[in-house]
């Protein structure tokens, strides 16, 4: 009898002992009641009950990292010593090319947010405009070596991605022309074709130019050092004139200063001479006064046209009566009679 009660005397003394022991928890410092995570009926699965708050332990959950596996981002059981960059889960397959603010091309929504990378895109040196804002990134940023893409020190010209659309090039052939490789000059980023604007070149298009095929100027596909003088196109429209012909008459060859771009007809200004035309002269046929087709050294005094109307006129006889040859004195272009002598 003796036995039994200093037993249980020694484990009445044991209990308190035993109850003040505490096994150290594995998840570090994180302090939170076991039956938050653990049920009495099974240690495993663990069950998060719903009064656990992730926010409050300074990294709040929303979009996939909602739905994400615990393990997947708490590797060890301390999980109070789970760091909350975002390089300590995702490997930069950026190899630091672009600073370690995840956030600025990513989201927790998606992590190939396109639309987000496109914006920030626009605080690069290569803002996206055009359909460069629909292209696959992988097209532009091609592998590196090691089999990343590469972000960091790409080159912003045209041809550096464009080379081969350069090269293959018939109409016309880029290479065989030579053109420059600035493809910004003909091309842009919303239209690939025939954004060509010719006005910022030395020979800006006017009237007929405007429609004239490329190829009629550009021979043999010939697109840098073309002359922009007129005759050198319009070489055989010189020699084939006859009404006057220019090259036996001994015109210029400067087209432009009776010729205009929008029609071929003469459009010499009479205006600009030492004989402006005015009155009857203006719709008077060039070759009534230009006999022979001469159009240079011409005398361009009234008489000197009109020797005959001053010598048979009978009313009064101008020649009898002494009258001068200055027609003018009496006559004017508007009409040659009546005369109005003062």
């Amino acid at each position: 009898m003796r036995a039994v009660l200093l037993c249980a005397l020694g484990l009445a003394l044991a209990m308190p002992a035993m109850a003040q022991t505490s096994t150290a928890s594995p998840h570090g410092a994180l302090k939170v009641d076991c039956a938050t995570c653990h049920l009495a009926e099974s240690w495993k699965p663990v069950r998060i009950g719903k009064g656990f708050d992730h926010a409050k332990w300074g990294f709040g959950l929303d979009g996939a990292h909602a739905t994400a596996s615990c393990r997947a981002c708490h590797a060890s059981l301390d999980f109070a010593g789970a760091k909350s960059e975002c390089a300590s889960c995702h490997a930069d397959v950026h190899r630091s090319e672009l600073g370690s603010d995840c956030a600025r091309c990513h989201n927790t929504r998606s992590f190939l947010d396109r639309a987000q990378m496109a914006r920030g895109h626009q605080q690069t040196r290569f803002p996206l405009a055009g359909t460069h804002r629909t292209a696959d990134c992988e097209a532009c940023h091609l592998p590196a070596a090691q089999g990343n893409m590469q972000y960091a020190g790409l080159s912003t010209y045209c041809v550096s991605c464009h080379q081969q659309d350069y090269a293959a090039a018939r109409n016309p052939d880029h290479v065989a022309g030579g053109l420059p490789q600035t493809c910004e000059q003909c091309h842009s980023s919303s239209l690939w074709n025939r954004g060509f604007n010719h006005d910022g070149t030395a020979f800006p298009l006017t009237g007929a130019h405007r429609a004239t095929p490329c190829v009629q100027c550009h021979l043999n596909g010939q697109y840098t050092g073309t002359p922009t003088q007129c005759v050198d196109c319009h070489q055989d429209d010189y020699d084939a004139s006859v009404t006057p012909p220019h090259s036996q008459v001994g015109f210029g060859t400067d087209c432009a200063s009776c010729h205009r771009t929008t029609a071929w007809g003469t459009g010499f200004d009479h205006n600009l001479t030492a004989f402006p035309l005015t009155g009857m002269h203006k719709t008077t046929p060039c070759a009534q006064c230009h006999v022979n087709n001469v159009f240079r050294g011409l005398p361009h005094l009234c008489v000197d046209c009109h020797q005959t109307d001053f010598d048979n006129p009978t009313n009064p006889g101008h020649t009898a009566a002494s009258f001068p040859t200055t027609c003018e004195g009496c006559h004017s272009t508007n009409a040659w009679q009546p005369a109005t002598f003062d």
